[in-house]
């Protein structure tokens, strides 16, 4: 992905030159796979796991060493995709 430029603000990725674009469509869900939880590019590897290893420290070059298959813009899809999942209001106080 020359030319592309990661800012996890927001979880989007910006390319060089034009406007903030989602990464998004790299998340899949397909019922026969994984039991239908959300994985990355119909890889069988799936978004908790990699969520899972940045919450455990892994940084991005560890989890792309372990696992060549995945893209660096497949990280920034995992944060993104978690980011709008916990955008939920919370009704209901203490």
């Amino acid at each position: 992905m020359e030319g592309c430029k990661f800012s996890y603000h927001r979880g989007l990725s910006e390319r060089e030159g034009s406007e903030v674009v989602s990464e998004l469509s790299r998340i899949t869900v397909a019922p026969g796979q994984c039991g239908g939880r959300p994985c990355i590019r119909s890889l069988r590897i799936r978004v908790k796991d990699v969520l899972d290893l940045l919450a455990a420290g892994a940084s991005h070059a560890e989890i792309l060493r372990d696992h060549p298959l995945l893209e660096e813009a497949d990280i920034g899809a995992v944060l993104e995709f978690a980011a709008r999942q916990t955008d939920r209001p919370v009704l209901g106080g203490p």
